[in-house]
Protein backbone atom coordinates (compact mmCIF):
# COMPACT_ATOMS: atom_id res chain seq x y z
CA UNK A 1 0.00 0.00 0.00
CA UNK A 2 1.46 3.41 -1.08
CA UNK A 3 0.58 6.10 0.29
CA UNK A 4 0.91 9.65 -1.68
CA UNK A 5 2.97 12.30 -0.35
CA UNK A 6 0.81 15.80 -0.45
CA UNK A 7 2.75 18.77 -1.54
CA UNK A 8 2.18 21.75 1.05
CA UNK A 9 -0.40 24.20 0.25
CA UNK A 10 0.87 27.16 -0.70
CA UNK A 11 -1.38 29.84 0.57
CA UNK A 12 -1.78 33.25 2.83
CA UNK A 13 -4.62 34.36 4.76
CA UNK A 14 -4.82 38.49 4.84
CA UNK A 15 -7.46 41.36 5.68
CA UNK A 16 -8.68 44.56 4.57
CA UNK A 17 -11.08 46.59 6.74
CA UNK A 18 -12.94 49.68 6.11
CA UNK A 19 -15.11 51.35 9.01
CA UNK A 20 -16.79 47.84 10.14
CA UNK A 21 -15.93 45.99 7.09
CA UNK A 22 -14.02 43.42 7.40
CA UNK A 23 -12.24 41.49 4.25
CA UNK A 24 -10.66 38.18 4.91
CA UNK A 25 -8.71 37.07 1.78
CA UNK A 26 -7.13 33.76 1.16
CA UNK A 27 -4.90 33.33 -1.74
CA UNK A 28 -3.28 30.10 -2.96
CA UNK A 29 -1.29 28.57 -6.47
CA UNK A 30 -4.14 27.92 -9.02
CA UNK A 31 -5.25 29.30 -11.78
CA UNK A 32 -6.86 32.98 -11.63
CA UNK A 33 -9.77 32.88 -9.63
CA UNK A 34 -11.26 35.79 -7.82
CA UNK A 35 -14.09 35.06 -5.72
CA UNK A 36 -16.27 37.35 -3.02
CA UNK A 37 -18.31 35.36 -0.78
CA UNK A 38 -18.58 32.51 -3.47
CA UNK A 39 -19.26 34.83 -6.05
CA UNK A 40 -17.50 36.03 -9.38
CA UNK A 41 -16.19 39.90 -9.09
CA UNK A 42 -18.69 40.57 -12.25
CA UNK A 43 -21.39 39.58 -9.56
CA UNK A 44 -21.31 41.78 -7.77
CA UNK A 45 -23.14 44.17 -6.29
CA UNK A 46 -23.85 47.61 -6.80
CA UNK A 47 -22.30 47.63 -10.17
CA UNK A 48 -21.09 51.11 -9.69
CA UNK A 49 -18.44 50.09 -7.86
CA UNK A 50 -17.45 46.78 -9.35
CA UNK A 51 -14.90 49.10 -10.89
CA UNK A 52 -13.25 49.80 -7.88
CA UNK A 53 -12.73 46.43 -7.07
CA UNK A 54 -10.93 45.39 -10.76
CA UNK A 55 -9.08 48.16 -9.64
CA UNK A 56 -5.70 45.93 -8.72
CA UNK A 57 -6.66 43.62 -11.55
CA UNK A 58 -6.41 47.10 -14.01
CA UNK A 59 -3.27 48.15 -12.59
CA UNK A 60 -1.17 44.63 -11.74
CA UNK A 61 -2.38 43.53 -15.54
CA UNK A 62 -3.95 39.57 -15.29
CA UNK A 63 -0.81 37.93 -15.50
CA UNK A 64 -0.06 38.75 -12.03
CA UNK A 65 -3.09 37.24 -11.04
CA UNK A 66 -3.27 34.23 -13.39
CA UNK A 67 -1.30 31.48 -11.10
CA UNK A 68 -3.10 32.73 -7.86
CA UNK A 69 -6.82 31.53 -6.73
CA UNK A 70 -8.34 33.87 -4.17
CA UNK A 71 -11.31 33.74 -2.41
CA UNK A 72 -12.66 36.88 -0.40
CA UNK A 73 -15.17 36.60 2.55
CA UNK A 74 -16.56 40.06 3.64
CA UNK A 75 -18.55 41.14 6.54
CA UNK A 76 -19.97 43.95 8.45
CA UNK A 77 -20.34 47.60 7.19
CA UNK A 78 -22.35 48.74 4.30
CA UNK A 79 -22.08 48.27 0.64
CA UNK A 80 -19.38 50.91 -0.08
CA UNK A 81 -16.93 50.54 3.44
CA UNK A 82 -17.09 46.55 2.14
CA UNK A 83 -16.21 47.19 -1.60
CA UNK A 84 -13.46 49.29 -0.02
CA UNK A 85 -12.52 46.41 2.21
CA UNK A 86 -12.28 43.71 -0.50
CA UNK A 87 -10.04 45.57 -2.81
CA UNK A 88 -7.68 46.33 0.30
CA UNK A 89 -7.65 42.31 0.99
CA UNK A 90 -7.22 41.52 -2.81
CA UNK A 91 -4.16 43.55 -2.85
CA UNK A 92 -2.90 42.99 0.40
CA UNK A 93 -3.32 38.97 -0.07
CA UNK A 94 -1.23 39.35 -4.02
CA UNK A 95 1.17 41.44 -1.93
CA UNK A 96 1.81 38.75 0.49
CA UNK A 97 1.71 35.73 -1.77
CA UNK A 98 4.69 37.30 -3.59
CA UNK A 99 6.58 38.07 -0.90
CA UNK A 100 6.31 34.22 0.72
CA UNK A 101 6.31 32.17 -1.98
CA UNK A 102 7.64 34.30 -5.42
CA UNK A 103 10.37 36.78 -4.73
CA UNK A 104 11.05 39.49 -2.90
CA UNK A 105 11.78 41.71 -6.45
CA UNK A 106 8.43 40.87 -8.15
CA UNK A 107 6.87 41.75 -4.15
CA UNK A 108 8.48 45.14 -4.47
CA UNK A 109 7.15 46.16 -7.74
CA UNK A 110 3.57 45.56 -6.90
CA UNK A 111 3.81 47.25 -3.98
CA UNK A 112 5.05 50.29 -5.60
CA UNK A 113 2.36 49.97 -8.27
CA UNK A 114 -0.60 49.91 -6.05
CA UNK A 115 0.89 52.50 -3.32
CA UNK A 116 1.99 54.70 -6.24
CA UNK A 117 -2.20 54.57 -7.37
CA UNK A 118 -3.73 54.79 -3.89
CA UNK A 119 -2.11 54.16 -0.60
CA UNK A 120 -5.35 52.64 0.90
CA UNK A 121 -4.95 49.70 -1.21
CA UNK A 122 -2.23 48.68 0.80
CA UNK A 123 -2.48 50.45 4.11
CA UNK A 124 -4.83 50.19 7.10
CA UNK A 125 -8.16 53.09 6.38
CA UNK A 126 -7.63 54.73 9.66
CA UNK A 127 -11.71 55.70 9.63
CA UNK A 128 -13.70 55.79 12.90
CA UNK A 129 -16.97 54.09 12.24
CA UNK A 130 -19.59 56.20 13.58
CA UNK A 131 -22.62 54.22 15.00
CA UNK A 132 -26.00 55.99 15.42
CA UNK A 133 -27.14 53.84 18.41
CA UNK A 134 -23.03 54.69 20.38
CA UNK A 135 -24.28 58.35 20.66
CA UNK A 136 -25.18 58.86 24.17
CA UNK A 137 -28.20 61.49 24.40
CA UNK A 138 -27.36 63.46 27.52
CA UNK A 139 -31.45 64.22 28.73
CA UNK A 140 -32.53 67.49 28.61
CA UNK A 141 -34.64 69.12 31.58
CA UNK A 142 -38.22 69.94 30.17
CA UNK A 143 -40.56 71.76 32.03
CA UNK A 144 -42.96 74.88 31.47
CA UNK A 145 -43.02 76.07 35.16
CA UNK A 146 -41.00 78.87 35.34
CA UNK A 147 -40.06 78.35 38.82
CA UNK A 148 -38.86 75.01 37.79
CA UNK A 149 -36.45 76.62 35.51
CA UNK A 150 -35.18 79.18 37.97
CA UNK A 151 -34.47 76.75 40.91
CA UNK A 152 -32.66 74.72 38.19
CA UNK A 153 -30.85 77.26 36.23
CA UNK A 154 -29.13 78.12 39.86
CA UNK A 155 -28.86 74.49 41.03
CA UNK A 156 -27.02 73.67 38.45
CA UNK A 157 -24.39 76.41 37.55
Amino acid sequence: MQQKRREPVHAVQVFGRKKTATAVAYCKRGRGLLRVNGRPLEQIEPKVLQYKLQEPLLLLGKEKFAGVDIRVRVSGGGHVAQIYAIRQAISKALIAFYQKYVDEASKKEIKDILIQYDRTLWSVIHVVASQRNSVVQVPVLATKNHIVKYLLRYAFS
